[in-house]
């Protein structure tokens, strides 16, 4: 009676989140006396898995896998949990998984509790911590149904490293009629995605103009961070829509993100106010954002981010 926990994947690779999740599952399943198992699709090496704590993979390969579809993906998930009559599964808070996340519930007759923050308090009964009203506040959440169901939060529990070795094991469970049909992908390739990133560097309207973006994207290159944009900008066309987080865009939930020349509209910090440290730049000192950031520079942007990006560059120059 494993947990069972769910371990994304892209192009072959294990995701971030796969390796967070998973530590999870082991703090989860060290409480239960019991082991933890991954289910990897289409992944090349799954063995890295047991470093955070997997005892076993399910690896599935088949080619009808290759591209994402929550149905196929949640009565997969489904058979895996009955194969191994787990009684807790776990997944991520990936656009992907919170998809599949209801479907797999409903399949499994499951409570579900998302947006989960910490490891139990308790097994008996089994409760959780949870954000709630847009990370202003927590939830403690009870599970009662046999099956039970948690999605945890990006970044919320962090990569926990425990050394050991998973053993491997094929599985082939029954591929349902998917219903629709990719016919291509396409995305960045050299850039550090929002969802993946413990770093974010985010822009509004305060540049004054896309042409203005070059000191955005050099401060992330020097951080190793992503880009991302406030909704008028990507309204504007100033940025892609893929970089617009927020309530109605991508939420973020990065260990430091730095507003520049964003003002903080409500909806836009309902998206990023799980992210650990916040930091402002704006020349408005009353600027809404300056209320939820744990720092605050009050200045001009094109003076502040340039001599930011200078004394970084000189201080990893001396690593």
């Amino acid at each position: 009676m494993s947990v069972l926990v769910y371990t994304e994947s892209e192009q072959g690779k294990f995701k971030k989140t796969a390796f967070e999740v998973a530590s999870y599952a082991k703090a989860v399943a060290n409480q239960l006396g019991t082991t933890v198992t991954a289910v990897a699709i289409n992944a090349n090496d799954a063995s890295e898995l047991g470093n955070y704590g997997v005892d076993k993979v399910l690896n599935v390969s088949d080619s009808q896998l290759d591209a994402f579809n929550a149905k196929t993906y949640a009565d997969v998930l489904k058979q895996a949990a009955e194969k191994e009559n787990a009684k807790v599964v776990i997944v991520s808070s990936s656009a992907d998984s919170k998809y599949l996340a209801p479907l797999l519930a409903v399949g499994l007759n499951a409570g579900f509790a998302s947006n989960v923050v910490e490891a139990p308090s308790s097994t008996s009964p089994f409760t959780v911590k949870r954000t709630a009203f847009t990370n202003k506040a927590f939830s403690m959440t009870t599970i009662d149904t046999d099956v039970k169901l948690v999605a945890v939060s990006n970044n919320a529990f962090g990569l926990v490293e425990s050394g050991g070795n998973a053993s491997s094991e094929d599985f082939s469970p029954s591929i349902p009629e998917a219903g629709v049909s990719v016919q291509s992908v396409d995305k960045a390739t050299d850039k550090v995605t929002i969802a993946d990133a413990e770093i974010v560097v985010s822009g509004g309207r305060g540049l004054k103009g896309p042409e203005n973006w070059g000191m955005i994207e050099e401060l992330a290159e020097v951080l190793g961070a992503a880009t991302a944009c406030s909704k008028p900008v990507s309204d504007l066309g100033w940025r892609p829509h893929s970089e617009h987080v927020g309530q109605t865009g991508k939420p973020v939930a990065a260990n430091l993100y730095i507003a520049i020349g964003i003002s903080g509209a409500i909806q836009h910090l309902a998206g990023i106010n799980a992210s650990k440290v916040k930091v402002v730049i704006n020349t408005d000192a009353e600027a809404p954002f300056f209320k939820a950031a744990d720092y605050g520079v009050v200045g001009d942007a094109f003076e502040v981010v340039p001599q930011l990006i200078e004394k970084l560059k000189a201080f990893k120059a001396q690593q």
